[in-house]
């Protein structure tokens, strides 16, 4: 049963799951403990199901309340608040702690390849050498599973009343390492004012992905060093809001974040200028910069581990409520339906 569903909204869900907490006890007449929430800042407290034989004393509301453990997460700091708000949730239903912290997709996979954590979030897909660093560590089992789509967003200064919007060409000039290095050098009616860049570290998913997708489009282009890199995107919403010759860019949740501190740039594919939305990302209008979200697991881990399974689906079955508060875009259900099948076999 998807409990999840039925619920639209976080707080909504978690005063249902007290009161079922609560009536299942008195007509038991026996004392229910629920999970407590002790996130340190960086997770909180999970519960799963166990993947071969579910838990028979788990109730049909919530079939994660005898499940316990750690659970640790690291990776893509635009993954990082959907891990952190599922870490949050999943600390209502369960006695499972799921710690979550953030260094970047390169750097979450470094310790995802170590053993050091069972969930690598991912703005990006795995690279082949990331998967042979796994392997070398004996880790081939490695199960990808998309939980969400982003927006990956380039922001101006709210005053900046001439680049609102930029064909992919212009992008590529504003960020190539031998590209323009003033607002006139894009167009000669732009200000003769410099361009100050801020943009994610090189460990960060986000800026493989803008690399590949504004940079690398254009033979022999690499992206430029000289501006302010990241891994905190606060750190570059904060540089950005504060200079009117800044641009820069990072996912659409911290956008939304910023709320009138930064003026999103609409993006010219080559059909028009397209606004970063949730529509435009689910559509694919928003090209070339809408993107899919993954986290990463290891199916030795699901097997072996009821709490890590349990956390999973409790994952996917919960992203239609908490992704889209907090800021990114739901995944179409036939796509939706292809994740839960992959973690089907442990958790039936």
């Amino acid at each position: 049963m998807n409990f999840q569903n039925s619920i639209p909204g976080l707080k909504q869900r978690r005063w249902l799951l007290l009161l079922v907490t609560g009536l299942a006890a008195f007509a038991l007449l026996t004392v229910a403990c629920g999970g407590d929430d002790s996130g340190d800042g960086g997770g909180g407290t999970t519960a799963t199901e166990a993947p071969a034989a579910r838990d028979s004393s788990a109730t049909d509301e919530n079939p994660y309340e005898n499940l316990s453990g750690e659970i640790r997460i690291d990776g893509s700091s635009t993954v990082f608040p959907i891990a952190e708000a599922m870490a949050e949730e999943f600390g209502y239903v369960s006695d499972v702690r799921v710690n979550v912290a953030f260094s970047g997709t390169g750097g979450g996979f470094e310790k995802f390849c170590r053993g050091e954590t069972q969930i690598s979030d991912a703005s990006r897909p795995i690279k082949d050498s990331e998967r042979e660093a796994c392997a070398e560590n004996g880790i081939d089992d490695i199960v990808e599973i998309q939980v969400a789509i982003d927006a990956l967003t380039v922001m101006i200064h709210p005053d900046n009343d001439f680049a609102q919007c930029m064909t992919v060409a212009e992008l590529n000039q504003a960020f190539r390492a031998d590209g323009a290095r003033k607002w006139s050098d894009i167009r000669s009616d732009w200000p003769d004012d410099d361009i100050i860049a801020y943009y994610p570290g090189a460990d960060s998913g986000t800026f493989d992905y803008f690399n590949e997708a504004i940079i690398e489009e254009f033979e022999g282009s690499t992206h430029r060093g000289d501006g302010t890199p990241s891994e905190d995107d606060n750190i570059l919403a904060l540089g950005i809001g504060r200079d009117k010759n800044a641009i820069g860019y990072f996912g659409f949740a911290y956008f939304l974040e910023a709320g009138q501190s930064l003026q999103a740039v609409s993006i010219d594919g080559g059909d028009g200028c397209v606004e970063p939305s949730f529509e435009a990302a689910l559509s694919g209008e928003y090209t070339p910069l809408s993107r899919p979200l993954f986290i990463y697991t290891r199916a030795s881990l699901l097997s072996e581990r009821p709490e890590l399974a349990g956390f999973i689906r409790f994952f996917l079955e919960s992203v239609d409520a908490i992704v889209p508060e907090v800021g990114y875009v739901t995944m179409p259900a036939d796509l939706l339906a292809e994740q839960l099948a992959k973690i089907a076999p442990y958790t039936n």
